[in-house]
């Protein structure tokens, strides 16, 4: 196994925010803890240490028990559930939703990130225990997100009416799925692997929450994972002060439009991910999951006949608290109350939103996380590899978009010169001088010379662009090659741990593949990584 690395901001495919956010430029640091370095670790520590509550230790544990009691558990993650009962135990938090067979690949890379830095730490600061979590979005009701996964360029969607949360949502109908799978997947030993995982987690579990949590658990359990369903009356419990001050003061709306337009103010590139309700959670019962919005004295749930007077609301919160679901918005303070979280680590569209709410934390006064842009994964065939090589493809091309990586590809091997820039620029000094005659005669000639300057600068770029596409053909079997090695690589146009299964290398690498990348990838390289298998 090889790897190579590439600078996020040379793929093409970070937000700037992103990239500044790890070149640590200091306009952003109003807008985070503390960065994602080893030793920033031991302030983060201490202030977890002073914030997080017994009580809400022994609440954690007896939840997570509950929802391992039925799941066949590895010596590591028995010992980390254990290990949540002491006050110098804390948590590595990556969350996503419910996808359908884990979904794109970048869903191991989440867990895997969390998994090394758990162990980073532990080798830093040997007297505390780092216990690497998966927070499976159960809440979530966009169901049309989770209900595919694709599998060598064939779309698998489990296609059903859904309402409310997904993890409450039955497995029935997915033996179809696992039907139509089983024929693509082929006899070998690894094709019956990926079967029988599939068939476990799906169809021997009632709900998406539970067949979720066993496949999670089976890909991760020797690495300590642990798998937490936070949708728990226990859990929301503990979430109770901060629903009532939602509810009564609509704080983290006022908050975080300050931090929008903080953010917004700073750069037009920094593209704000999500916008604050008035009111940030939905009212959860019953395969019904609607917004909570306060109107005429009254607090409502929308598309429902539902009321509740202030009175009545506040009684609901200590009697019910499990019926208020936060939003994305609320989601990330639910997780750092109730857990002993020094880290979320997420994609780069979550770490933006994360940035939004610094603010909000300091006001309700909880510690605020440090995150970690998750690892970023292409894995390559060593097939894959020589064809780079041959056709003599450096590793930062291949991240050009298809017509730019053909384009520059055919100029540097073209045995002509198709770059026009050294006639463009000797026409714009000739009509330099034009500009400079017609100042000194009639200023009325200088409308005709820029019409003229513009009409055979359009008429090089257009004849560039033929010769370029005469070229392409001339070198079409090369083009023809170049472009199959990009479409492998980056199906659809996308990054591949945007789009492939991790049954797809399954398949290939078998039981392997995970622990070679655990052992391959760093949590804290900050680079997007090449991978030749």
């Amino acid at each position: 196994m090889h790897q190579e690395y590439i600078p996020f901001k040379n793929t093409g495919y970070f937000s700037s925010l992103i990239c500044d956010y790890l070149d640590q430029k200091s306009n952003l640091k109003q807008f985070y803890n503390r960065f994602s370095s080893l030793e920033d670790f031991k302030a983060q520590i201490n202030e977890k240490k002073l914030s997080y509550k017994k009580e809400s230790r022994t609440v954690l544990v007896s939840s997570l028990k509950k929802q391992y009691e039925n799941i066949e558990t590895s010596e590591l993650t028995n010992n980390n559930l254990e290990f949540l009962k002491s006050d110098n135990t804390y948590t590595i938090t990556t969350g996503h939703q419910l996808n359908l067979f884990t979904g794109p690949l970048y869903f191991l890379y989440k867990i895997i990130s969390a998994i090394n830095l758990s162990n980073a730490l532990k080798a830093k600061y040997p007297e505390n225990n780092f216990v690497p979590v998966y927070w499976m979005a159960t809440e979530d009701h966009d169901f049309d997100e989770i209900n595919y996964f694709n599998f060598k360029g064939k779309k698998f969607q489990w296609n059903r009416e859904a309402g409310g949360a997904v993890g409450e949502l039955s497995t029935e109908g997915l033996d179809a799925i696992f039907k139509m799978f089983s024929q693509d997947l082929g006899v070998s030993k690894n094709a019956a692997a990926l079967k029988d995982i599939f068939e476990k987690a799906y169809l021997n579990h009632n709900n998406l929450a539970d067949a979720t949590r066993f496949l999670a658990n089976e890909l991760f359990k020797d690495y300590g994972l642990v798998i937490m369903d936070a949708n728990d009356k226990a859990l929301k419990h503990l979430f109770i002060p901060y629903v009532k001050e939602e509810l009564l003061n609509q704080t983290s709306f006022k908050t975080v439009s300050v931090t929008n337009s903080k953010l917004s103010n700073i750069s037009e590139h920094y593209k704000i991910q999500v916008n604050p309700r008035e009111i940030n959670l939905f009212y959860l019962k019953d395969n019904l999951r609607e917004r909570i919005v306060f109107e005429d004295d009254d607090y409502k749930v929308l598309n429902t006949n539902i009321i509740f007077s202030k009175f009545e609301i506040q009684k609901m919160i200590l009697e019910y608290p499990e019926r208020f679901s936060p939003n994305v918005i609320m989601r990330p303070l639910y997780q750092e109350v109730i857990l002993p979280n020094l880290c979320y680590i997420g994609g780069g569209g979550e770490l933006a939103y994360w940035m939004q709410l610094k603010d909000y934390f300091d006001e309700v006064a909880i510690p605020f996380p440090i995150l970690l842009l998750r690892n970023s994964v292409l894995i390559k065939s060593e097939v894959q590899s020589k064809k780079l090589q041959k056709l003599n493809i450096s590793t930062e091309n291949i991240f050009l978009k298809r017509n730019a990586f053909i384009n520059k590809r055919v100029r540097e091997i073209s045995n002509i010169d198709i770059d026009f820039s050294t006639q463009v620029n000797h026409l714009k000094k000739q009509f330099e001088d034009l500009y400079k005659l017609a100042e000194q005669t009639d200023k009325s000639f200088l409308g005709a010379v820029k019409a003229q300057e513009v009409k055979q600068l359009k008429g090089l770029v257009n004849l560039e662009k033929r010769l370029l596409k005469a070229q392409k053909r001339k070198l079409s079997d090369e083009v023809e090659r170049m472009t199959e090695i990009k479409n492998e690589l980056f199906p659809n146009g996308s990054l591949q741990e945007r789009n492939t299964n991790f049954s797809e290398l399954y398949l290939e690498y078998g039981n392997r593949l995970i622990p070679k990348l655990i052992e391959s990838l760093e949590p804290l390289e900050s680079k997007f990584t090449i991978i030749t298998i």
